[in-house]
């Protein structure tokens, strides 16, 4: 009797410092979204992950697809060749797959018109999830359970679902938005910095030093900034500096303070239970942000008691790339409770 063939689930997460990718076993993964405990399923166990320190390039028709697949398919090949060794050899098909991307909403056209047929052609894949990242934060954070997620990382954006609809804030990239995130704090923070070697109100000596230390003179700084196309990671590698200072310096203190209010004020526009409890009372924070620590969070816990106090905090049980993981497992299995809507979660059949 010929082996019985494993099938596999991949999730991808694309974000503005890099991609993340990972395989697992498409039976994996706990909860039906339904039953036991409250109600929001696990994500699949990881056979196999992989990292690229590279983001996918974004260019003036969206972010390019071929580049995407140029950076997942031989990683992607090599994570199944190795677990299937692992089965015995059992199994190369990828039942579903989801991608979650920075920008997927408003520059994702590409990824939706070439990324379906493509895994198709490539691994089988029946089922795949174009997502914004948002969502797949949402997922790796809460599961299917209505609630609020919101995820800080280089950029910023808060989610919040009753699991009928989607209500999303903020998201809009370094130039338009992202208040609170990492490029705007390290803006921010050198923002402050210029101001202090103009001799403006509002600066900061100390965040002036810190900015020199760091990118060389600041008269230097926009030649070197500007013709960047990785901007918001580099303007997001000084929010770091910020933290630091923010014990000894008030302008950085500001700085960390006025973040948590915006995070805080895009978590209380989606969450279902701001207005009414019932609807579901959980907020869940999420991103590498986070790890700004102290400086950052206790502004935020006392921002998001005063702005939405009946709602719980809670950790976020993981992040984007298990949230990618959990909507390709419960596609494969058919099973997604998730809401679908335009540029935040679709589904493509292929098979």
């Amino acid at each position: 009797m010929a082996p019985a063939v494993t099938r596999w689930v991949l999730g991808v997460d694309s974000g503005g410092s890099g991609l993340r990718l990972a395989l697992a076993r498409s039976g994996d993964g706990t909860g039906d979204g339904t039953t036991g405990g409250d109600g929001g399923g696990t994500a699949p166990v990881p056979a196999g992950t992989d990292t690229v320190d590279e983001p996918v390039r974004t260019g003036s028709a969206g972010i390019d697809p071929h580049h995407l697949l140029e950076l997942v398919l031989p990683r992607a090949r090599n994570l199944l060749t190795a677990a299937a060794g692992r089965d015995g050899g059992t199994g190369t098909v990828i039942d579903a797959v989801c991608v979650g991307a920075a920008g997927m909403a408003t520059l994702g056209g590409g990824l939706r018109a070439v990324l379906p047929e493509a895994f198709a052609g490539e691994f089988g894949t029946r089922r795949t999830a174009l997502a914004a990242d948002a969502v797949t934060a949402y997922a790796g954070a809460l599961g299917e359970r209505p609630g609020a997620v919101v995820a800080a990382g280089t950029g910023m954006v808060a989610t919040g679902t009753d699991l009928r609809t989607w209500r999303r804030a903020d998201g809009w990239g370094h130039l338009l938005g992202d208040c609170g995130g990492g490029a705007w704090i390290g803006r921010a923070g050198l923002e402050a910095a210029l101001r202090a070697h103009d001799g403006r109100p509002g600066g900061s000596a100390a965040l002036l030093a810190r900015a020199e230390a760091v990118f060389g003179p600041v008269t230097a700084l926009p030649g070197k900034l500007y013709p960047r196309t990785d901007r918001p990671a580099v303007l997001a590698s000084f929010a770091p500096e910020v933290a630091r200072l923010a014990g000894e310096d008030p302008v950085a203190a500001r700085v960390l303070d006025e973040a948590a209010a915006e995070i805080a004020m895009s978590a209380a526009a989606v969450c279902p239970a701001a207005g009414d409890p019932a609807a579901g009372g959980r907020v869940a924070l999420t991103g590498g942000l986070l790890r700004l620590g102290e400086p950052l969070l206790a502004p935020l816990r006392r921002e998001l008691a005063a702005r939405l106090p009946r709602v719980r905090t809670v950790p976020a049980a993981g992040g984007p790339l298990a949230g990618a993981l959990l909507v390709a497992g419960r596609l494969s299995r058919g099973a997604l409770r998730l809401p679908t809507g335009p540029g935040l979660l679709g589904v493509v059949h292929t098979g």
